[in-house]
């Protein structure tokens, strides 16, 4: 591809996608997000791909986003915190889990931020002993993002999904495993090539839902947990309480930027 922030290779039948930069451990940038945006839609629409892998370049996976990159200003001058949001972050989460193959991650070293995100959005995690789960959005004052409150309640329970997110502490691969975040532990130097042999093993089988048991299944999955979330009784008057109270005047700016992430994550997975 044109932006090296990503590269993408293609092998019997696997897409394999790097995020490459290495020297930022892989934080994103919006040109870097878009571009792997346009990475998975391009496999995804590829009848000859029929599995992604996803991997980060260097010392780790993905440290989140790069936040030395200044933010867009909306009109009235004041920072965009959800542009990014709707236009890049959840279209990536979405385009995973609409994929129609399976994905799978390989993480090692630090997956923090958007970065834990990404790969807890993929189908399959496996992961380095090195590395660890960092849910980082708290420490510089903004609400998880990308989908990640979901996935977290969804698989580890409110408890351990709180203690997460509220404390930003780094979860150890090794903890992240017997807790059900990942699906296999191997050593640093093993990663990559267990996970290319995972992702030809998912190739190798039929190439679409329909046909693929994995991936129909994966299909099966994400709709009955999308559908729950999505339960209008549940989260249309959290919403609308949301949206008035954004308004108050004389709310902190870090405040208002978590519920106005929080609206635009919601606007962004309502059917």
């Amino acid at each position: 591809m044109d932006d090296e922030t990503i590269r993408y290779r293609q092998d019997d039948g696997v897409a394999h996608l790097e995020l490459n930069r290495p020297e930022a451990l892989n934080a994103w940038t919006p040109g870097m997000g878009l571009t792997l945006l346009a990475a998975l839609r391009r496999a995804s629409a590829d009848p000859s791909v029929r599995a992604v892998l996803i991997t980060g370049a260097g010392r780790a996976f993905c440290a989140g986003a790069d936040v030395k990159n200044a933010r867009e200003l909306m009109p009235n001058g004041d920072p965009d915190v959800s542009g990014r949001l709707r236009e890049i972050y959840n279209p990536i989460v979405l385009a995973i889990r609409s994929a129609p193959k399976p994905v799978v991650a390989a993480v090692h070293g630090a997956c923090a931020g958007i970065g834990a995100s990404l790969a807890l959005a993929c189908d399959l995690i496996l992961a380095a002993e090195d590395a660890y789960l960092m849910m980082a959005f708290v420490r510089i004052g903004v609400m998880p993002d990308g989908g990640i409150s979901y996935f977290l309640a969804e698989r580890v329970g409110l408890a351990r999904a709180a203690q997460l997110t509220m404390l930003g502490e780094r979860l150890p691969a090794a903890t992240a495993l017997s807790w059900g975040l990942v699906n296999e532990l191997h050593p640093a130097a093993e990663l990559l090539p267990a996970a290319r042999a995972l992702a030809a093993r998912l190739a190798a089988g039929p190439t679409t839902r329909q046909q693929d048991p994995f991936a129909a299944e994966a299909q099966i999955l994400d709709k009955a947990t999308r559908a729950a979330a999505l339960a209008q009784g549940g989260l249309a008057p959290l919403m609308a309480n949301l949206a008035q109270a954004v308004r108050t005047p004389g709310l902190p700016p870090q405040i208002q930027a978590a519920m106005l992430q929080a609206l635009a994550l919601r606007t962004a997975l309502s059917p």
